[in-house]
């Protein structure tokens, strides 16, 4: 990828020809090219008819390069991630010793008074859990706080616990865990809810901060060609500030040059007599963002943690010792009866519904949750999503479709990497495996489809997952297949990740390739249908638009 930086350029009226067309759903037969005029896709023909409709306009050669939407990531944490990227970021850390030097060098460069920071991976860890004695190896004098890269935990030091108070006596929180010894003494990591035991005393990022992470997100995904995401959480989660302010005030300054949706984040806990009020501020914001680049139409429900730490909800329980619960099966986060009490009453006020759902007993009360919203308030139009969908029980398959749910696929994950490996196979056992990410079973019942990164959990360049739909292999890595019969061919995957994920986030005329459809479009490196499927994860991006002005071109060829 070459270099990248803020750009915002109106792109004159001209003609894209001599390459492959994706027009968000099949790739178009040959000898086509697009017209643009003020922002608009206005002819898709031969080439001699687009320049008979748009005589002595600009022309662009595509070359034999792939011209397709530009991307919509459907679940992304990105502003936070740019303020990580600016904070201690561990992302780049291949072992404990590489985290801890990262975390040793930031500090060296710093005076703040915490260390704050996130990127650190689980699988580098003895049983996915560092501790505070390692931490403490490094900083001792200042607290530490880093959350790993799915921001489902966080690994703190001494300093850090002194100050919020955690002790042997300290019980956990009930939608979390701390990590504790034989003794019943906190070690250093924090799951789930137990990080606000330490987030709530964090100095809160700067409204500056926010705006620089911002900055730096829009900035890197465009070079991605992504041109629109949905922020996947908006409001107080540990360990995480409100981002509403700062992209409206993004927004009113011009710079928000990607198409972003808020989903406004259901607190935990709440309670049935609190679900009016709640959706009703949900309503509000989503009333006082409408009309613009930034809007918030959506609300984001975790239903349970993740399968490493074993806070994925489990239909039946983990395999070997499970401290997450008495019954062994994780953690549940919403009681189901507030689970549907909230999805009824979100899809009644228009809006849509962003399910977190990992295990299967977590998609089993999600998909049971918006079928009660059916039952109770007919097809309104929801376009309510799960998202992760890490196991699902063969019998929700069909489900998805027959309630209009969409699958909001994580695909980077559908592989055997050393996580998955680790920490995931020796506690869901051998039947559940084989529920791991169905997209093919799924798409086969004629589920709608969407895809997102997670970043920064993971990478946000959507060719990594795209090539891991199709490959279910990790990018660039020869070995065992997860599932391969579940694998995607790349014009689904590739349409999951446009007009899918437009689709869900409301952007009428964006995500396609049609007469009359928003100047979202990307120019790839080079026609990734015409090479070989492993190599699909080093395509790249030579040219973004959003809404007909370029906010990214490569510099570097």
């Amino acid at each position: 990828m070459g270099d990248y930086q803020y750009m915002a350029t109106p792109l004159p009226s001209i003609i894209f020809h001599s390459g492959p067309i994706f027009d968000g759903h099949r790739l178009l037969e040959p000898g086509l090219a697009v017209g643009i005029r003020d922002g608009r896709v206005v002819a898709l023909d031969t080439t001699d008819a687009v320049r008979a409709e748009l005589p002595g306009v600009e022309e662009f050669d595509l070359a034999g390069r792939l011209l397709h939407p530009g991307f919509t990531d459907a679940h992304i944490h990105a502003l936070s991630a740019g303020v990580d990227r600016n904070a201690c970021d561990l992302t780049s850390a291949e072992s404990e010793q590489q985290a801890l030097q990262l975390v040793a060098d930031y500090a060296a460069r710093t005076d703040s008074e915490w260390i704050v920071g996130s990127g650190w991976t689980m699988a580098h860890f003895a049983g996915g859990c560092p501790t505070a004695a390692s931490l403490d190896t490094v900083v001792a004098d200042r607290p530490v706080f880093v959350m790993n890269r799915d921001h489902h935990g966080a690994w703190v030091n001494t300093r850090a616990m002194e100050l919020a108070g955690i002790t042997a006596d300290t019980p956990d929180p009930a939608d979390g865990r701390i990590e504790r010894d034989a003794d019943g003494v906190a070690t250093g990591t924090l799951h789930e809810g137990a990080m606000d035991l330490v987030s709530r005393i964090l100095p809160a990022s700067t409204f500056a901060e926010q705006i620089a992470g911002l900055v730096t997100a829009q900035q890197l995904l465009h070079s991605y060609g992504i041109t629109g995401w949905q922020e996947a959480i908006v409001g107080d989660y540990p360990g995480m500030a409100d981002l509403a302010s700062a992209y409206a005030q993004h927004e009113s300054d011009g710079l928000l040059t990607a198409a972003v949706v808020g989903a406004s984040w259901l607190p935990r806990p709440t309670t049935v007599g609190d679900v009016a009020d709640v959706v009703a501020e949900f309503v509000r914001r989503k009333d006082a963002a409408a009309g613009g680049r930034w809007s918030m139409h959506s609300v984001k429900i975790m239903v349970d943690g993740v399968v490493e730490n074993k806070t994925a909800l489990m239909d039946e329980p983990y395999c070997g010792e499970c401290a997450c619960a008495p019954t062994g099966h994780g953690l549940a986060y919403f009681d189901p009866k507030v689970l549907a009490e909230a999805v009824i009453a979100c899809d009644a006020a228009g809006l849509d519904v962003h399910f977190h759902a990992i295990g299967d007993g977590a998609v089993k009360v999600a998909l049971d949750a918006v079928e009660a919203a059916r039952i109770a308030n007919g097809i309104t139009g929801g376009r309510h999503h799960i998202a992760h969908l890490q196991l699902v029980a063969p019998a929700d398959v069909p489900r998805f479709a027959r309630l209009g749910v969409t699958v909001n696929m994580q695909a980077l994950w559908a592989c055997n990497d050393e996580q998955m490996i680790d920490l995931v196979l020796p506690v869901v056992g051998e039947q559940r495996y084989q529920w791991h990410y169905p997209f093919a079973s799924l798409a086969a019942t004629g589920a709608h489809l969407a895809m997102g990164s997670d970043w920064p959990v993971s990478t946000p360049d959507p060719w990594h997952a795209i090539s891991v739909a199709v490959n279910r292999m990790p990018p660039g890595e020869d070995v065992e297949a997860l599932l391969p019969a579940e694998s995607l061919d790349v014009a689904t995957a590739l349409a999951a990740y446009t007009s899918g994920s437009a689709w869900i986030n409301r952007r009428t005329g964006s995500g396609e390739i049609r007469i009359g459809a928003n100047a979202d479009l990307v120019v790839a490196d080079r026609n990734p249908f015409e090479q070989p499927l492993t190599e699909l994860w080093q395509t790249g991006t030579d040219l973004t638009v959003a809404d007909g002005v370029i906010v990214y071109e490569r510099t570097e060829q």
